[in-house]
Protein backbone atom coordinates (compact mmCIF):
# COMPACT_ATOMS: atom_id res chain seq x y z
CA UNK A 1 0.00 0.00 0.00
CA UNK A 2 1.08 3.33 -1.20
CA UNK A 3 0.15 7.12 -0.40
CA UNK A 4 0.43 8.91 -3.46
CA UNK A 5 0.86 12.37 -3.45
CA UNK A 6 -0.16 14.44 -6.23
CA UNK A 7 0.56 17.96 -7.58
CA UNK A 8 -2.99 18.22 -9.57
CA UNK A 9 -1.86 22.01 -11.34
CA UNK A 10 -3.21 25.04 -11.08
CA UNK A 11 -6.51 24.23 -12.20
CA UNK A 12 -6.90 23.02 -16.14
CA UNK A 13 -7.50 19.42 -15.62
CA UNK A 14 -5.12 18.84 -19.26
CA UNK A 15 -2.00 20.00 -17.17
CA UNK A 16 -2.45 17.18 -14.70
CA UNK A 17 0.88 15.35 -15.54
CA UNK A 18 0.16 11.88 -17.03
CA UNK A 19 1.31 10.30 -13.99
CA UNK A 20 -1.10 11.92 -11.61
CA UNK A 21 -3.63 11.08 -14.44
CA UNK A 22 -2.38 7.18 -14.47
CA UNK A 23 -2.59 7.40 -10.36
CA UNK A 24 -5.93 8.99 -10.32
CA UNK A 25 -7.26 6.73 -12.61
CA UNK A 26 -6.28 3.69 -10.77
CA UNK A 27 -6.34 3.89 -6.66
CA UNK A 28 -9.38 2.85 -4.88
CA UNK A 29 -8.98 5.84 -2.81
CA UNK A 30 -9.49 9.31 -4.11
CA UNK A 31 -8.80 12.10 -1.31
CA UNK A 32 -9.30 15.63 -2.64
CA UNK A 33 -8.83 19.10 -1.97
CA UNK A 34 -12.37 20.16 -2.86
CA UNK A 35 -11.79 23.81 -2.36
CA UNK A 36 -9.27 24.11 -4.62
CA UNK A 37 -8.94 21.39 -7.33
CA UNK A 38 -11.52 20.98 -9.95
CA UNK A 39 -14.01 18.40 -9.87
CA UNK A 40 -12.99 17.96 -13.58
CA UNK A 41 -9.24 16.98 -12.05
CA UNK A 42 -10.59 13.34 -10.62
CA UNK A 43 -13.76 12.61 -12.84
CA UNK A 44 -11.31 10.14 -13.87
CA UNK A 45 -11.46 8.27 -11.00
CA UNK A 46 -12.53 4.50 -11.50
CA UNK A 47 -16.13 4.03 -10.80
CA UNK A 48 -15.89 2.29 -7.72
CA UNK A 49 -13.39 4.22 -6.14
CA UNK A 50 -13.86 6.06 -2.65
CA UNK A 51 -13.99 9.36 -3.57
CA UNK A 52 -13.24 12.07 -0.74
CA UNK A 53 -13.24 16.30 -0.37
CA UNK A 54 -10.85 16.76 2.16
CA UNK A 55 -11.52 20.46 2.24
CA UNK A 56 -13.52 20.26 5.56
CA UNK A 57 -11.70 17.67 7.42
CA UNK A 58 -8.70 18.02 9.89
CA UNK A 59 -5.74 16.89 9.49
CA UNK A 60 -6.57 14.04 11.84
CA UNK A 61 -9.50 12.97 9.92
CA UNK A 62 -7.42 13.12 6.97
CA UNK A 63 -5.06 10.33 8.51
CA UNK A 64 -8.21 8.53 9.74
CA UNK A 65 -9.03 7.83 5.85
CA UNK A 66 -5.24 6.75 4.91
CA UNK A 67 -4.98 4.79 8.01
CA UNK A 68 -8.24 2.67 6.87
CA UNK A 69 -6.99 2.60 3.71
CA UNK A 70 -3.99 1.08 4.65
CA UNK A 71 -5.60 -1.93 7.04
CA UNK A 72 -7.98 -2.40 3.60
CA UNK A 73 -4.25 -2.44 1.65
CA UNK A 74 -5.89 0.03 -0.68
CA UNK A 75 -3.54 2.53 -2.22
CA UNK A 76 -4.21 6.04 -1.80
CA UNK A 77 -4.62 9.25 -4.28
CA UNK A 78 -4.06 12.28 -2.12
CA UNK A 79 -4.52 15.21 -4.44
CA UNK A 80 -3.33 18.50 -3.81
CA UNK A 81 -3.70 21.71 -5.85
CA UNK A 82 -0.67 23.07 -7.95
CA UNK A 83 2.74 21.25 -7.10
CA UNK A 84 2.17 20.05 -3.38
CA UNK A 85 6.24 20.56 -2.19
CA UNK A 86 5.27 24.35 -2.17
CA UNK A 87 2.84 26.00 0.40
CA UNK A 88 0.97 22.68 -0.02
CA UNK A 89 0.56 21.58 3.69
CA UNK A 90 2.45 18.81 2.43
CA UNK A 91 4.96 18.48 5.08
CA UNK A 92 2.66 17.85 7.78
CA UNK A 93 1.08 14.88 6.25
CA UNK A 94 4.57 13.68 5.78
CA UNK A 95 5.35 13.51 9.10
CA UNK A 96 2.30 11.57 9.98
CA UNK A 97 3.09 9.08 7.47
CA UNK A 98 6.72 8.38 8.38
CA UNK A 99 5.60 8.37 11.98
CA UNK A 100 3.16 4.95 10.96
CA UNK A 101 5.69 3.36 8.67
CA UNK A 102 3.16 4.55 5.66
CA UNK A 103 4.90 4.43 2.21
CA UNK A 104 4.47 7.46 0.28
CA UNK A 105 5.59 9.30 -2.80
CA UNK A 106 5.48 12.82 -4.32
CA UNK A 107 4.11 13.44 -7.44
CA UNK A 108 4.89 16.98 -8.61
CA UNK A 109 2.61 19.30 -10.34
CA UNK A 110 2.64 22.58 -12.41
CA UNK A 111 2.65 25.56 -9.96
CA UNK A 112 0.65 28.42 -9.59
CA UNK A 113 3.34 31.00 -9.92
CA UNK A 114 4.78 29.19 -12.98
CA UNK A 115 0.82 28.69 -14.89
CA UNK A 116 0.31 32.53 -13.68
CA UNK A 117 4.16 33.46 -15.59
CA UNK A 118 2.87 31.32 -18.83
CA UNK A 119 -1.01 32.82 -18.71
CA UNK A 120 1.14 36.19 -19.08
CA UNK A 121 3.40 34.84 -21.40
CA UNK A 122 6.75 36.47 -19.64
CA UNK A 123 9.97 34.67 -18.58
CA UNK A 124 10.63 35.29 -14.84
CA UNK A 125 14.37 35.41 -15.64
CA UNK A 126 15.95 37.68 -17.52
CA UNK A 127 19.99 37.95 -18.22
CA UNK A 128 21.40 41.15 -16.27
CA UNK A 129 17.64 41.97 -14.73
CA UNK A 130 16.78 39.49 -12.55
CA UNK A 131 18.19 35.55 -12.11
CA UNK A 132 16.69 34.42 -9.17
CA UNK A 133 12.82 34.09 -8.52
CA UNK A 134 11.40 34.16 -4.90
CA UNK A 135 8.80 32.10 -3.67
CA UNK A 136 7.01 33.74 -0.55
CA UNK A 137 4.19 35.07 1.10
CA UNK A 138 2.57 37.85 3.26
CA UNK A 139 2.44 37.19 6.90
CA UNK A 140 -1.35 36.64 7.89
CA UNK A 141 -2.26 34.20 10.87
CA UNK A 142 1.00 32.32 9.47
CA UNK A 143 3.67 34.20 10.98
CA UNK A 144 7.00 34.67 8.74
CA UNK A 145 10.81 34.34 10.43
CA UNK A 146 12.34 37.30 11.07
CA UNK A 147 14.35 37.22 7.74
CA UNK A 148 11.87 36.45 5.64
CA UNK A 149 9.79 39.91 5.76
CA UNK A 150 8.59 41.31 2.31
CA UNK A 151 10.62 44.13 3.17
CA UNK A 152 13.80 42.11 3.48
CA UNK A 153 13.09 40.33 0.84
CA UNK A 154 13.03 43.53 -1.37
CA UNK A 155 15.94 44.20 -0.95
CA UNK A 156 17.07 41.77 -3.79
CA UNK A 157 15.11 42.85 -6.53
CA UNK A 158 14.68 39.97 -7.81
CA UNK A 159 11.34 38.80 -9.07
CA UNK A 160 8.97 38.04 -6.21
CA UNK A 161 6.00 35.21 -6.97
CA UNK A 162 4.18 36.03 -3.69
CA UNK A 163 1.47 32.97 -2.53
CA UNK A 164 -1.85 33.50 -0.22
CA UNK A 165 -1.46 37.51 0.04
CA UNK A 166 -4.15 38.55 -2.08
CA UNK A 167 -6.44 39.90 0.93
CA UNK A 168 -2.66 41.48 2.49
CA UNK A 169 -2.24 43.18 -0.83
CA UNK A 170 -2.08 46.55 -0.12
CA UNK A 171 0.24 45.59 2.84
CA UNK A 172 2.75 43.97 0.22
CA UNK A 173 2.71 46.77 -2.17
CA UNK A 174 3.63 48.93 1.24
CA UNK A 175 6.38 46.62 1.80
CA UNK A 176 7.81 46.78 -1.65
CA UNK A 177 7.80 50.19 -2.59
CA UNK A 178 10.69 51.59 -0.82
CA UNK A 179 12.83 49.17 -2.78
CA UNK A 180 11.06 48.59 -5.63
CA UNK A 181 9.80 51.52 -6.33
CA UNK A 182 6.40 52.12 -7.02
CA UNK A 183 6.35 52.11 -10.73
CA UNK A 184 7.74 48.74 -10.35
CA UNK A 185 5.05 46.34 -12.69
CA UNK A 186 2.81 43.76 -11.04
CA UNK A 187 0.56 40.85 -12.23
CA UNK A 188 -2.33 39.39 -9.99
CA UNK A 189 -3.90 36.42 -11.69
CA UNK A 190 -6.44 34.96 -10.35
CA UNK A 191 -7.11 31.30 -10.97
CA UNK A 192 -4.48 30.73 -13.79
CA UNK A 193 -5.45 28.47 -16.35
CA UNK A 194 -8.88 27.81 -14.79
CA UNK A 195 -12.40 29.45 -16.99
CA UNK A 196 -12.71 32.25 -15.19
CA UNK A 197 -9.06 33.32 -15.29
CA UNK A 198 -8.53 36.98 -14.36
CA UNK A 199 -5.42 39.32 -15.12
CA UNK A 200 -4.64 42.38 -13.13
CA UNK A 201 -1.70 45.00 -14.50
CA UNK A 202 -0.38 47.48 -12.62
CA UNK A 203 2.34 48.98 -10.71
CA UNK A 204 2.78 48.51 -6.77
CA UNK A 205 1.43 52.25 -6.83
CA UNK A 206 -2.09 51.86 -7.83
CA UNK A 207 -2.56 47.20 -8.29
CA UNK A 208 -4.86 47.09 -4.67
CA UNK A 209 -6.93 49.94 -6.30
CA UNK A 210 -7.18 47.63 -9.76
CA UNK A 211 -7.46 44.55 -8.25
CA UNK A 212 -10.14 46.06 -5.52
CA UNK A 213 -12.00 47.26 -8.80
CA UNK A 214 -11.70 43.60 -10.45
CA UNK A 215 -13.05 42.20 -7.24
CA UNK A 216 -10.47 39.81 -6.84
CA UNK A 217 -10.59 38.59 -3.18
CA UNK A 218 -9.00 35.00 -3.25
CA UNK A 219 -6.67 32.19 -5.12
CA UNK A 220 -4.53 34.66 -6.84
CA UNK A 221 -0.59 34.77 -7.75
CA UNK A 222 1.00 38.03 -7.21
CA UNK A 223 3.79 38.38 -9.72
CA UNK A 224 6.60 41.71 -8.86
CA UNK A 225 9.24 42.71 -10.74
CA UNK A 226 10.55 44.54 -13.78
CA UNK A 227 10.64 41.55 -15.87
CA UNK A 228 6.72 41.94 -16.52
CA UNK A 229 7.32 44.80 -19.12
CA UNK A 230 11.28 45.18 -19.89
CA UNK A 231 11.93 44.11 -23.49
CA UNK A 232 15.79 45.76 -23.07
CA UNK A 233 17.51 42.78 -21.75
CA UNK A 234 20.67 41.26 -23.01
CA UNK A 235 20.58 38.37 -25.09
CA UNK A 236 21.63 34.79 -23.15
CA UNK A 237 24.87 33.44 -23.96
CA UNK A 238 22.79 30.02 -24.75
CA UNK A 239 22.44 30.81 -28.57
CA UNK A 240 25.43 33.01 -29.33
CA UNK A 241 26.95 32.44 -32.02
CA UNK A 242 30.45 32.66 -30.55
CA UNK A 243 29.16 30.51 -27.51
CA UNK A 244 30.91 26.90 -27.18
CA UNK A 245 28.80 23.88 -24.91
CA UNK A 246 28.76 20.33 -24.86
CA UNK A 247 26.37 20.03 -28.11
CA UNK A 248 27.60 23.15 -30.39
CA UNK A 249 30.66 24.96 -31.11
CA UNK A 250 31.17 28.19 -31.29
CA UNK A 251 31.46 29.52 -34.92
CA UNK A 252 34.40 31.22 -36.95
CA UNK A 253 34.64 34.81 -37.07
CA UNK A 254 33.30 36.50 -40.22
CA UNK A 255 35.85 37.04 -42.79
CA UNK A 256 35.62 40.47 -42.84
CA UNK A 257 36.03 40.77 -39.11
CA UNK A 258 39.13 38.70 -39.18
CA UNK A 259 40.78 40.95 -41.25
CA UNK A 260 39.76 43.56 -38.99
Amino acid sequence: MKVYIIGAGPGDPKLLTLRAAELISSCPVVLYTGSLVPREAIVMARADAKVLDSSGMTLDEIMDVIVAARDANEDVARVHTGDPLVFGSTAEQVRRLVELDIDYEVIPGVSSFTAAAAVLGRELTLPELSQTVILTRAEGRTPMPDREKLGDLARHQATLAVFLSITLLKEVAESLIPEYGSDCPVAVVHKATCPDQKIVIGTLSDIHARVREAGIKSQSMIIVGRVLTSNDFANSRLYAPDFSHRFRKAKAKAAGAERE
